[in-house]
């Protein structure tokens, strides 16, 4: 088994070249270039935004959209490049998935052509970021309760409102907000520097350190009707966006999984206790078959979740299993992990803490673990427990 990967169904086999090439080159990418910077960008809870102009020279932004300078790139490829970028932290995969899976493809999807053209081929080359305003500081779980207001005005529209927990909010080019125009949701192109528009970071976070986490406050913001996404009309808007977050954490859930699972199998290799390597008693080899199963559970969900995606047959309760299933497993090998490290567990020596106290946030945002067992459940009952 190659040491940076844990593939025991060979997994490997199932992959394109080009798939291969893709996850190689984003791997190669993260040691290279994100491990030897991300500890101290956690500790200083700072995202290291000089990563982005090589992030999409790989082709991240946007990887699985056609045209407007996007890569064009399978389902699975993009998968593969989530799994990658989280293998090195969460906020690097969460940097890739708000730019290309929610404000990328919310332009993509239900923008104009003007706005495909003004804004796709810069955001897919990281010189224009994005972030996507749908969290209120009372909404999560409920959108469809949003506060944000938006009201027609002669050739513009004036919109009103707080958005919370926006990743990328305070370097964003371009929000991507929503906002109810009577009972209907819109949304909207908001420019850096408009009017009565303004982000603020949230700092004393003890999850996604490394990674940018902003309130966004419109007092008035007036945007000329051309910023309004024409094709998006109701709650399907902002959910077909979730979705292409959503089975990206899918994939990415299992890179930062890979990773505490190595380091606790080299850590329990070489520690020593009572003569011998902890790696030859009985409960820790249970942990860490334990871990490997998961794991590779996790991976063939997410390649067969990507064939589905790629042959347009994938929908949104699959989506919905596997974002639970893979975080939830996830975040249990991180605490067996730790585990097995002991008190070196919660040193920065090791990265598992790190990725621990990440997938605490990554199991709540795109939907929480209870909303997508809800979700499940209503679809194999028929019946709808979530009101």
């Amino acid at each position: 088994m190659n040491a940076g990967q844990v593939d025991y169904y060979a997994i490997d086999e199932l992959l394109s070249e080009d798939e291969r090439i893709t996850q190689a080159s984003v791997r190669s990418f993260i040691e290279r270039e994100a491990l030897p910077v991300i500890e101290g960008c956690h500790a200083r809870e700072e995202f290291p935004r000089d990563l982005i102009r090589r992030m999409a020279a790989l082709g991240v932004f946007g990887a699985n959209l056609q045209g407007y300078g996007c890569a064009g790139l399978s389902n699975v490829a993009y998968g593969l490049m989530m799994m990658e970028l989280e293998a090195g932290d969460s906020g690097l995969r969460s940097m890739g998935s708000v730019q290309g899976s929610l404000a990328m493809y919310a332009i993509w999807r239900w923008g104009s052509e003007e706005q495909k053209r003004r804004w796709l081929p810069e955001m897919a080359a990281g010189r224009a970021i994005g972030c996507f305003g749908l969290t209120e500081p009372d909404h999560g779980s409920d959108p469809g309760g949003m506060e944000t207001r938006a009201r027609r005005d002669g050739a513009a529209w004036i919109l009103n409102g707080t958005k919370r927990w926006i990743t990328n909010g305070s370097i964003a080019d371009v929000s991507v907000v929503w906002a109810k125009d009577g009972e209907t949701i819109r949304g909207f192109l908001v420019e850096r520097g408009t009017p009565g528009f303004s982000a603020h970071d949230i700092k004393g976070k003890f999850s996604l350190r490394a990674s940018i986490t902003s309130e966004l406050v419109l007092e008035d913001v007036r945007v000329p009707a051309a910023n309004l996404l024409p094709g998006a009309e109701g709650l399907g808007g902002p959910f077909s966006c979730l979705n292409q977050a959503r089975y990206g954490i899918a994939w990415g859930a299992l890179g930062a999984a890979r990773t505490c699972y190595l380091t606790a199998l080299r850590y329990a290799q070489d520690r020593r206790q009572f003569d011998r390597p902890i790696a030859g008693y009985q409960l820790v080899q249970q942990k860490l078959v334990h871990m490997v199963t998961e794991i590779t559970k996790g991976q063939l969900l997410a390649w067969r979740l990507g064939r589905l995606k790629d042959a347009n047959t994938m929908r949104p309760e699959q989506v919905s299993l596997a974002k639970r299933a893979n975080v939830a497993a996830a975040l249990d090998i991180a605490r067996l992990a730790r585990d097995i490290l002991g008190a070196n567990g919660i040193v920065n020596e090791y990265p598992v803490i790190r990725h621990m106290m990440n997938l605490e946030t990554v199991i709540t945002y795109e939907g929480t673990h209870d909303m997508h067992t809800l979700i499940l459940g209503r679809d194999i009952t028929g019946l709808d427990a979530i009101r």
